[in-house]
Protein backbone atom coordinates (compact mmCIF):
# COMPACT_ATOMS: atom_id res chain seq x y z
CA UNK A 1 0.00 0.00 0.00
CA UNK A 2 1.33 3.42 -0.66
CA UNK A 3 2.07 5.75 1.75
CA UNK A 4 1.25 9.42 1.71
CA UNK A 5 4.25 10.70 0.44
CA UNK A 6 4.36 8.00 -2.47
CA UNK A 7 1.50 9.21 -3.54
CA UNK A 8 2.41 13.38 -2.86
CA UNK A 9 5.72 12.48 -5.64
CA UNK A 10 3.53 10.92 -8.60
CA UNK A 11 1.89 13.99 -8.37
CA UNK A 12 4.82 16.02 -8.20
CA UNK A 13 5.89 14.07 -11.44
CA UNK A 14 3.39 15.14 -13.26
CA UNK A 15 3.01 18.92 -11.78
CA UNK A 16 6.47 19.97 -12.23
CA UNK A 17 7.17 19.35 -16.08
CA UNK A 18 4.03 21.46 -16.60
CA UNK A 19 4.49 24.08 -14.38
CA UNK A 20 6.72 27.11 -16.36
CA UNK A 21 10.23 28.10 -15.72
CA UNK A 22 8.95 31.16 -15.72
CA UNK A 23 6.20 30.23 -13.05
CA UNK A 24 8.75 28.97 -11.32
CA UNK A 25 11.35 31.60 -11.40
CA UNK A 26 7.96 33.90 -10.14
CA UNK A 27 7.66 31.96 -6.93
CA UNK A 28 11.04 30.76 -6.35
CA UNK A 29 9.32 27.37 -6.79
CA UNK A 30 11.17 24.09 -6.93
CA UNK A 31 9.21 21.13 -5.14
CA UNK A 32 11.00 18.56 -3.27
CA UNK A 33 11.51 14.76 -4.23
CA UNK A 34 10.83 12.24 -2.11
CA UNK A 35 13.86 11.03 -1.25
CA UNK A 36 15.03 14.14 0.02
CA UNK A 37 11.42 14.94 1.83
CA UNK A 38 12.20 11.06 3.50
CA UNK A 39 15.77 11.81 4.63
CA UNK A 40 14.80 14.99 6.04
CA UNK A 41 12.04 13.82 8.05
CA UNK A 42 14.46 11.35 9.51
CA UNK A 43 16.82 14.05 10.85
CA UNK A 44 13.98 14.71 13.90
CA UNK A 45 14.81 13.74 17.23
CA UNK A 46 12.59 11.55 19.29
CA UNK A 47 10.25 13.36 20.95
CA UNK A 48 8.63 12.82 24.28
CA UNK A 49 5.95 15.82 23.37
CA UNK A 50 2.14 14.70 23.71
CA UNK A 51 1.12 16.78 20.90
CA UNK A 52 3.02 18.50 17.76
CA UNK A 53 2.41 21.44 15.96
CA UNK A 54 3.77 21.02 12.64
CA UNK A 55 4.49 23.73 10.20
CA UNK A 56 5.43 23.46 6.46
CA UNK A 57 5.64 26.84 4.82
CA UNK A 58 5.44 27.25 0.99
CA UNK A 59 4.03 23.70 1.47
CA UNK A 60 4.10 22.85 -2.30
CA UNK A 61 2.08 19.62 -2.82
CA UNK A 62 2.21 18.82 0.51
CA UNK A 63 5.36 16.51 -0.15
CA UNK A 64 7.37 17.87 3.49
CA UNK A 65 4.77 17.26 5.37
CA UNK A 66 3.79 13.93 3.96
CA UNK A 67 7.11 12.59 4.83
CA UNK A 68 7.15 13.69 8.40
CA UNK A 69 3.19 12.85 9.35
CA UNK A 70 4.19 9.26 7.52
CA UNK A 71 7.26 8.70 10.12
CA UNK A 72 4.59 9.30 13.30
CA UNK A 73 2.03 7.06 11.34
CA UNK A 74 5.09 4.34 11.05
CA UNK A 75 4.90 5.04 14.97
CA UNK A 76 8.51 6.96 15.32
CA UNK A 77 6.72 9.38 17.00
CA UNK A 78 4.74 9.19 20.14
CA UNK A 79 2.72 12.14 19.64
CA UNK A 80 -1.50 11.27 20.28
CA UNK A 81 -2.25 14.25 17.68
CA UNK A 82 -0.76 16.58 15.28
CA UNK A 83 -1.52 19.91 13.75
CA UNK A 84 -0.37 20.61 10.89
CA UNK A 85 -0.35 24.20 9.42
CA UNK A 86 0.50 24.57 5.49
CA UNK A 87 1.09 27.86 3.68
CA UNK A 88 0.83 27.78 0.21
CA UNK A 89 0.80 30.74 -1.91
CA UNK A 90 0.17 29.12 -5.41
CA UNK A 91 -3.25 28.47 -5.72
CA UNK A 92 -2.94 25.71 -8.20
CA UNK A 93 -1.39 23.35 -5.85
CA UNK A 94 -3.59 23.91 -2.73
CA UNK A 95 -5.96 21.59 -4.08
CA UNK A 96 -3.56 18.78 -3.59
CA UNK A 97 -1.52 19.91 -1.01
CA UNK A 98 -5.27 19.52 1.61
CA UNK A 99 -5.85 16.00 -0.66
CA UNK A 100 -2.92 14.53 0.57
CA UNK A 101 -2.88 15.92 4.38
CA UNK A 102 -6.78 14.79 4.59
CA UNK A 103 -5.28 11.65 3.59
CA UNK A 104 -4.41 11.28 7.18
CA UNK A 105 -7.10 10.65 9.64
CA UNK A 106 -5.53 11.83 13.08
CA UNK A 107 -4.14 14.72 11.56
CA UNK A 108 -6.19 18.45 12.11
CA UNK A 109 -4.70 20.25 8.83
CA UNK A 110 -4.80 24.07 8.31
CA UNK A 111 -3.94 25.18 4.49
CA UNK A 112 -3.64 28.84 4.46
CA UNK A 113 -3.63 30.23 1.10
CA UNK A 114 -1.61 32.98 1.17
CA UNK A 115 1.81 34.90 1.09
CA UNK A 116 3.59 33.18 4.55
CA UNK A 117 5.76 36.20 4.83
CA UNK A 118 2.87 39.28 5.14
CA UNK A 119 0.94 36.65 7.39
CA UNK A 120 3.60 35.70 10.00
CA UNK A 121 5.04 39.22 10.13
CA UNK A 122 1.18 39.99 11.20
CA UNK A 123 1.29 39.65 14.46
CA UNK A 124 -2.44 39.68 15.55
CA UNK A 125 -3.34 37.55 13.23
CA UNK A 126 -0.76 35.12 13.44
CA UNK A 127 -0.98 34.92 16.75
CA UNK A 128 -4.22 34.03 17.29
CA UNK A 129 -4.11 31.35 15.24
CA UNK A 130 -0.75 30.43 16.27
CA UNK A 131 -0.95 30.81 20.48
CA UNK A 132 2.08 28.66 21.55
CA UNK A 133 4.54 28.29 18.59
CA UNK A 134 5.26 25.37 16.60
CA UNK A 135 6.95 22.16 18.07
CA UNK A 136 8.39 21.68 14.62
CA UNK A 137 8.91 22.96 11.14
CA UNK A 138 9.84 21.20 7.97
CA UNK A 139 10.93 23.96 4.89
CA UNK A 140 11.32 23.66 1.24
CA UNK A 141 11.25 27.61 1.01
CA UNK A 142 10.99 29.72 -2.45
CA UNK A 143 14.65 30.36 -3.60
CA UNK A 144 14.04 34.17 -4.78
CA UNK A 145 15.96 37.33 -3.68
CA UNK A 146 13.93 40.33 -1.82
CA UNK A 147 14.27 43.84 -3.18
CA UNK A 148 15.89 46.03 -0.17
CA UNK A 149 12.55 48.53 -0.91
CA UNK A 150 10.14 45.28 -1.07
CA UNK A 151 7.10 45.23 0.86
CA UNK A 152 8.62 41.85 2.46
CA UNK A 153 11.92 43.50 3.45
CA UNK A 154 9.95 46.05 5.24
CA UNK A 155 7.68 43.52 6.57
CA UNK A 156 10.55 41.58 7.55
CA UNK A 157 12.27 44.55 9.57
CA UNK A 158 9.25 45.46 11.50
CA UNK A 159 9.72 41.43 12.51
CA UNK A 160 13.80 42.11 13.68
CA UNK A 161 14.54 40.15 10.56
CA UNK A 162 17.31 41.85 8.08
CA UNK A 163 17.65 39.91 5.21
CA UNK A 164 18.08 39.22 1.38
CA UNK A 165 16.20 36.34 -0.35
CA UNK A 166 12.87 34.60 0.78
CA UNK A 167 14.43 31.45 1.93
CA UNK A 168 16.40 32.79 4.45
CA UNK A 169 13.63 34.83 5.32
CA UNK A 170 11.14 31.38 5.94
CA UNK A 171 13.70 30.27 8.04
CA UNK A 172 14.38 33.05 10.45
CA UNK A 173 10.31 32.96 10.75
CA UNK A 174 10.07 29.73 11.41
CA UNK A 175 12.82 29.90 14.10
CA UNK A 176 11.38 33.14 15.22
CA UNK A 177 7.53 31.42 15.84
CA UNK A 178 8.82 28.03 16.41
CA UNK A 179 8.57 27.28 20.55
CA UNK A 180 11.36 26.40 23.01
CA UNK A 181 13.10 23.43 21.82
CA UNK A 182 11.22 23.34 18.21
CA UNK A 183 12.83 21.61 16.02
CA UNK A 184 13.48 23.05 12.22
CA UNK A 185 15.03 20.86 9.28
CA UNK A 186 15.09 22.76 5.89
CA UNK A 187 16.65 22.25 2.39
CA UNK A 188 18.14 25.93 1.78
CA UNK A 189 21.11 27.25 -0.38
CA UNK A 190 24.13 27.34 0.73
CA UNK A 191 24.68 30.85 0.03
CA UNK A 192 24.15 31.98 3.68
CA UNK A 193 27.09 30.48 5.24
CA UNK A 194 29.40 33.10 4.25
CA UNK A 195 29.18 36.99 2.48
CA UNK A 196 28.26 39.87 3.90
CA UNK A 197 25.14 40.39 2.77
CA UNK A 198 23.70 37.64 4.82
CA UNK A 199 25.69 38.27 7.97
CA UNK A 200 22.49 39.65 9.92
CA UNK A 201 20.82 36.35 9.02
CA UNK A 202 23.98 34.67 10.48
CA UNK A 203 23.47 36.70 13.75
CA UNK A 204 19.85 35.86 14.07
CA UNK A 205 19.88 32.41 14.26
CA UNK A 206 23.16 32.02 15.86
CA UNK A 207 21.08 34.20 18.70
CA UNK A 208 18.06 32.63 18.99
CA UNK A 209 18.82 28.46 18.11
CA UNK A 210 21.26 26.12 17.89
CA UNK A 211 22.62 23.80 14.97
CA UNK A 212 22.83 20.50 15.30
CA UNK A 213 23.19 19.16 11.74
CA UNK A 214 24.17 19.88 8.47
CA UNK A 215 23.70 17.85 4.76
CA UNK A 216 25.99 18.39 2.00
CA UNK A 217 25.42 17.10 -1.66
CA UNK A 218 28.78 16.83 -2.94
CA UNK A 219 27.03 17.23 -6.81
CA UNK A 220 25.23 20.14 -6.58
CA UNK A 221 22.89 19.92 -9.24
CA UNK A 222 21.10 16.53 -8.17
CA UNK A 223 18.69 17.55 -4.50
CA UNK A 224 16.35 19.23 -7.30
CA UNK A 225 17.47 17.49 -10.63
CA UNK A 226 14.13 17.40 -11.86
CA UNK A 227 14.15 20.90 -11.95
CA UNK A 228 17.86 21.76 -13.14
CA UNK A 229 18.62 23.61 -10.29
CA UNK A 230 22.70 24.52 -9.94
CA UNK A 231 22.17 25.80 -6.81
CA UNK A 232 24.36 24.38 -3.92
CA UNK A 233 21.98 22.86 -1.19
CA UNK A 234 22.10 21.70 2.26
CA UNK A 235 19.75 20.35 5.14
CA UNK A 236 20.28 21.91 8.15
CA UNK A 237 18.69 20.92 11.73
CA UNK A 238 18.01 23.60 13.99
CA UNK A 239 16.46 23.74 17.49
CA UNK A 240 15.08 26.91 18.92
CA UNK A 241 17.04 28.20 21.92
CA UNK A 242 19.03 24.85 22.08
CA UNK A 243 22.35 24.30 23.47
CA UNK A 244 25.17 24.96 21.10
CA UNK A 245 27.21 21.31 21.15
CA UNK A 246 29.05 19.24 18.74
CA UNK A 247 27.65 19.45 14.87
CA UNK A 248 26.51 16.34 12.73
CA UNK A 249 27.95 16.46 9.30
CA UNK A 250 26.73 14.37 6.62
CA UNK A 251 27.35 13.82 3.35
CA UNK A 252 26.55 12.16 -0.16
CA UNK A 253 27.07 12.21 -3.51
CA UNK A 254 23.38 12.94 -4.71
CA UNK A 255 19.98 12.57 -3.40
CA UNK A 256 19.59 8.75 -3.33
CA UNK A 257 21.66 9.02 -0.47
CA UNK A 258 22.71 5.69 -1.26
CA UNK A 259 26.73 6.47 -0.11
CA UNK A 260 25.89 8.57 3.60
CA UNK A 261 29.01 9.37 5.46
CA UNK A 262 28.73 10.74 8.62
CA UNK A 263 30.79 13.09 11.17
CA UNK A 264 30.69 14.68 14.07
CA UNK A 265 32.13 18.52 14.68
CA UNK A 266 33.06 21.08 17.43
CA UNK A 267 31.36 24.03 16.70
CA UNK A 268 34.55 25.83 16.54
CA UNK A 269 35.24 24.33 14.44
CA UNK A 270 31.74 25.12 12.08
CA UNK A 271 32.32 28.78 13.15
CA UNK A 272 35.60 30.16 14.03
CA UNK A 273 35.43 31.34 17.64
CA UNK A 274 37.37 34.70 17.11
CA UNK A 275 35.47 35.11 13.29
CA UNK A 276 33.54 38.78 13.10
CA UNK A 277 31.52 38.15 9.93
CA UNK A 278 30.76 34.10 11.50
CA UNK A 279 31.14 32.48 8.76
CA UNK A 280 29.58 28.89 8.57
CA UNK A 281 32.19 25.95 7.56
CA UNK A 282 31.36 23.01 6.75
CA UNK A 283 33.96 20.31 6.61
CA UNK A 284 33.34 16.82 5.01
CA UNK A 285 35.98 14.49 6.96
CA UNK A 286 36.96 14.88 10.39
CA UNK A 287 40.75 13.62 9.25
CA UNK A 288 43.47 16.58 9.44
CA UNK A 289 45.01 17.75 6.72
CA UNK A 290 49.15 17.66 5.86
CA UNK A 291 48.76 21.35 6.59
CA UNK A 292 47.48 20.62 10.08
CA UNK A 293 49.51 18.22 10.66
CA UNK A 294 52.77 19.86 9.77
CA UNK A 295 54.74 21.18 12.32
CA UNK A 296 56.67 24.07 10.11
CA UNK A 297 53.23 25.25 8.92
CA UNK A 298 51.68 26.91 12.62
CA UNK A 299 52.69 30.63 11.83
CA UNK A 300 49.92 33.63 11.55
CA UNK A 301 49.92 36.41 8.91
CA UNK A 302 50.15 38.39 11.80
CA UNK A 303 53.43 36.18 13.05
CA UNK A 304 54.67 36.57 9.34
CA UNK A 305 54.25 40.45 8.77
CA UNK A 306 51.45 40.25 6.02
CA UNK A 307 47.78 41.38 5.83
CA UNK A 308 45.24 40.07 3.51
CA UNK A 309 41.99 41.99 2.07
CA UNK A 310 39.38 42.13 -0.15
CA UNK A 311 39.65 43.73 -3.34
CA UNK A 312 38.40 47.23 -2.91
CA UNK A 313 37.30 48.10 -6.47
CA UNK A 314 33.78 47.24 -6.90
CA UNK A 315 33.45 47.86 -10.36
CA UNK A 316 29.60 48.79 -10.66
CA UNK A 317 29.97 50.81 -7.96
CA UNK A 318 32.24 53.17 -9.68
CA UNK A 319 31.15 52.27 -13.76
CA UNK A 320 31.88 56.18 -14.35
CA UNK A 321 35.71 55.74 -13.53
CA UNK A 322 35.87 52.57 -15.94
CA UNK A 323 38.36 52.48 -18.63
CA UNK A 324 37.96 49.58 -21.53
CA UNK A 325 41.67 50.10 -22.04
CA UNK A 326 44.35 52.38 -20.58
CA UNK A 327 44.61 56.50 -21.25
CA UNK A 328 45.80 59.64 -19.69
CA UNK A 329 44.69 60.09 -16.19
CA UNK A 330 43.72 56.38 -15.81
CA UNK A 331 45.82 53.58 -13.55
CA UNK A 332 45.62 49.69 -14.34
CA UNK A 333 42.30 47.96 -13.02
CA UNK A 334 43.56 44.56 -12.07
CA UNK A 335 40.66 40.99 -12.42
CA UNK A 336 41.60 37.90 -11.65
CA UNK A 337 41.81 37.00 -15.68
CA UNK A 338 44.96 39.29 -15.65
CA UNK A 339 46.97 37.36 -13.42
CA UNK A 340 48.24 33.67 -13.67
CA UNK A 341 50.79 31.56 -10.62
CA UNK A 342 53.90 32.43 -12.68
CA UNK A 343 53.09 36.29 -13.97
CA UNK A 344 51.08 39.14 -15.21
CA UNK A 345 49.17 39.89 -18.12
CA UNK A 346 48.07 43.56 -18.61
CA UNK A 347 46.34 45.42 -20.41
CA UNK A 348 43.86 42.44 -21.93
CA UNK A 349 42.51 44.17 -25.55
CA UNK A 350 39.98 41.24 -26.29
CA UNK A 351 38.59 40.90 -22.75
CA UNK A 352 34.78 42.09 -21.61
CA UNK A 353 36.21 43.38 -18.60
CA UNK A 354 37.43 47.18 -18.25
CA UNK A 355 41.51 47.26 -17.91
CA UNK A 356 42.02 50.75 -16.08
CA UNK A 357 40.48 53.02 -13.37
CA UNK A 358 40.44 56.78 -13.49
CA UNK A 359 42.73 58.18 -10.59
CA UNK A 360 40.89 61.15 -9.03
CA UNK A 361 39.75 61.86 -5.58
CA UNK A 362 36.92 59.79 -5.89
CA UNK A 363 38.72 56.38 -6.42
CA UNK A 364 42.19 57.11 -5.03
CA UNK A 365 41.36 55.84 -1.77
CA UNK A 366 40.68 52.34 -3.22
CA UNK A 367 44.04 52.02 -5.06
CA UNK A 368 47.63 50.46 -4.40
CA UNK A 369 51.35 51.51 -4.73
CA UNK A 370 52.02 49.44 -7.61
CA UNK A 371 54.63 46.54 -6.35
CA UNK A 372 54.41 42.75 -5.89
CA UNK A 373 51.37 41.18 -4.17
CA UNK A 374 50.16 37.89 -3.79
CA UNK A 375 46.33 37.40 -5.16
CA UNK A 376 43.54 34.76 -4.67
CA UNK A 377 40.47 34.42 -6.99
CA UNK A 378 37.28 35.26 -4.37
CA UNK A 379 35.30 32.60 -6.68
CA UNK A 380 35.25 29.29 -7.72
CA UNK A 381 32.98 26.63 -9.53
CA UNK A 382 32.24 23.56 -6.93
CA UNK A 383 33.04 21.45 -10.38
CA UNK A 384 36.50 23.07 -10.42
CA UNK A 385 39.63 21.34 -9.80
CA UNK A 386 40.94 24.05 -7.43
CA UNK A 387 39.34 25.74 -4.95
CA UNK A 388 42.18 28.10 -4.06
CA UNK A 389 44.16 29.73 -6.68
CA UNK A 390 46.69 32.14 -6.49
CA UNK A 391 48.31 34.43 -8.84
CA UNK A 392 51.67 36.89 -8.89
CA UNK A 393 50.89 40.61 -9.46
CA UNK A 394 54.49 42.00 -11.26
CA UNK A 395 54.54 45.72 -11.11
CA UNK A 396 56.63 45.23 -14.43
CA UNK A 397 53.66 44.71 -16.25
CA UNK A 398 52.50 48.51 -15.62
CA UNK A 399 55.06 50.05 -16.27
CA UNK A 400 55.37 53.55 -15.23
CA UNK A 401 51.84 53.37 -13.28
CA UNK A 402 52.73 54.75 -9.53
CA UNK A 403 48.95 52.83 -8.66
CA UNK A 404 46.85 50.20 -9.07
CA UNK A 405 43.29 49.22 -8.84
CA UNK A 406 42.48 45.81 -7.22
CA UNK A 407 38.91 44.41 -8.58
CA UNK A 408 36.43 43.00 -5.80
CA UNK A 409 36.13 39.39 -6.97
CA UNK A 410 39.87 38.92 -5.49
CA UNK A 411 41.79 38.60 -2.58
CA UNK A 412 45.09 40.48 -1.83
CA UNK A 413 48.10 39.59 0.18
CA UNK A 414 49.90 42.73 1.07
CA UNK A 415 52.20 45.22 3.86
CA UNK A 416 49.87 47.54 5.07
CA UNK A 417 48.83 48.17 1.99
CA UNK A 418 51.82 48.21 0.01
CA UNK A 419 54.00 45.58 -2.09
CA UNK A 420 55.76 42.76 -0.72
CA UNK A 421 59.33 41.76 -1.18
CA UNK A 422 59.44 39.68 -4.56
CA UNK A 423 60.39 36.61 -2.82
CA UNK A 424 58.24 36.81 -0.27
CA UNK A 425 54.86 37.31 -2.78
CA UNK A 426 56.28 34.49 -4.29
CA UNK A 427 56.72 32.16 -1.95
CA UNK A 428 53.49 32.98 -0.73
CA UNK A 429 51.75 32.27 -4.04
CA UNK A 430 53.70 28.62 -4.29
CA UNK A 431 52.88 27.92 -0.64
CA UNK A 432 48.93 28.60 -1.78
CA UNK A 433 49.21 26.62 -5.00
CA UNK A 434 49.97 23.49 -3.29
CA UNK A 435 47.76 20.78 -2.90
CA UNK A 436 48.08 20.40 0.52
CA UNK A 437 46.51 23.68 0.58
CA UNK A 438 43.88 23.18 -1.64
CA UNK A 439 42.99 19.75 0.35
CA UNK A 440 43.13 21.38 3.76
CA UNK A 441 40.59 24.43 2.54
CA UNK A 442 38.20 21.47 1.01
CA UNK A 443 38.00 19.74 3.97
CA UNK A 444 37.59 23.08 6.41
CA UNK A 445 35.65 25.29 4.43
CA UNK A 446 33.82 23.47 1.82
CA UNK A 447 32.10 26.36 0.09
CA UNK A 448 32.97 27.93 -3.26
CA UNK A 449 33.80 31.25 -2.37
CA UNK A 450 37.66 32.29 -0.78
CA UNK A 451 37.05 35.14 1.82
CA UNK A 452 39.79 36.93 3.13
CA UNK A 453 38.61 35.84 6.41
CA UNK A 454 39.51 31.94 5.38
CA UNK A 455 42.55 33.22 4.70
CA UNK A 456 43.31 34.87 7.73
CA UNK A 457 42.64 31.74 10.10
CA UNK A 458 45.08 29.34 8.04
CA UNK A 459 48.56 28.84 9.12
CA UNK A 460 51.53 29.32 7.47
CA UNK A 461 55.32 28.62 6.68
CA UNK A 462 57.36 30.98 8.75
CA UNK A 463 58.20 34.15 6.84
CA UNK A 464 62.14 33.17 6.31
CA UNK A 465 60.57 29.92 4.80
CA UNK A 466 58.38 31.30 2.51
CA UNK A 467 61.01 33.78 1.32
CA UNK A 468 63.37 30.97 0.51
CA UNK A 469 60.16 28.94 -1.25
CA UNK A 470 60.20 31.94 -3.54
CA UNK A 471 63.67 32.66 -4.22
CA UNK A 472 63.88 28.94 -5.23
CA UNK A 473 60.35 29.29 -7.65
CA UNK A 474 62.58 32.00 -9.28
CA UNK A 475 65.15 30.42 -10.41
CA UNK A 476 62.51 27.75 -12.27
CA UNK A 477 62.11 28.07 -15.82
CA UNK A 478 58.94 26.76 -15.47
CA UNK A 479 56.76 25.22 -12.28
CA UNK A 480 54.69 22.16 -12.39
CA UNK A 481 52.20 20.97 -9.70
CA UNK A 482 54.29 17.85 -8.84
CA UNK A 483 57.24 20.40 -8.46
CA UNK A 484 56.05 22.76 -6.02
CA UNK A 485 53.82 19.98 -3.66
CA UNK A 486 57.39 18.41 -3.52
CA UNK A 487 59.21 21.65 -2.82
CA UNK A 488 56.60 22.22 0.50
CA UNK A 489 57.69 18.43 2.02
CA UNK A 490 61.54 19.10 1.89
CA UNK A 491 60.75 23.08 2.96
CA UNK A 492 58.56 21.89 5.89
CA UNK A 493 59.66 18.45 6.87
Amino acid sequence: MLQQLDKADIVRRMVAPQTTQRHKAELGQFMTPSSVARYMASLFPPSALRACRLLDAGAGIGTLSCAFLDRWVAGDFGFESVEATAYEIDEKLCGHLARHLGGYNRVTSRIVMGDYIKLATTNDLFMEMLPTGYTHAILNPPYKKINSSSLHRLALRRAGIETVNLYSAFVALAVSDAAPSGQIVAIIPRSFCNGPYYRPFRDFIFDRAAIHHIHLFESRNKAFKDDDVLQENIIIRLERGGQQGHVTVSTSTDDSFSDLTTHEHPFDRIVFPDDPERFIHVPATTEKSAIELSPAVRYSLTDIGVKVSTGPVVDFRLKDHLCDMPRLGAVPLIYPGHLSMTGTAWPAPNSKKPNAIMRNDETEKWLYPNGFYCAVRRFSAKEEKRRVMASIVDPTAFGDHAMLGFENHMNLFHENKHGLPEALARGLVVFLNTTAVDEHFRRFNGHTQVNATDLKMMKYPSRDTLVRLGEWAMQQDMLTQEQIDTKLETLTA
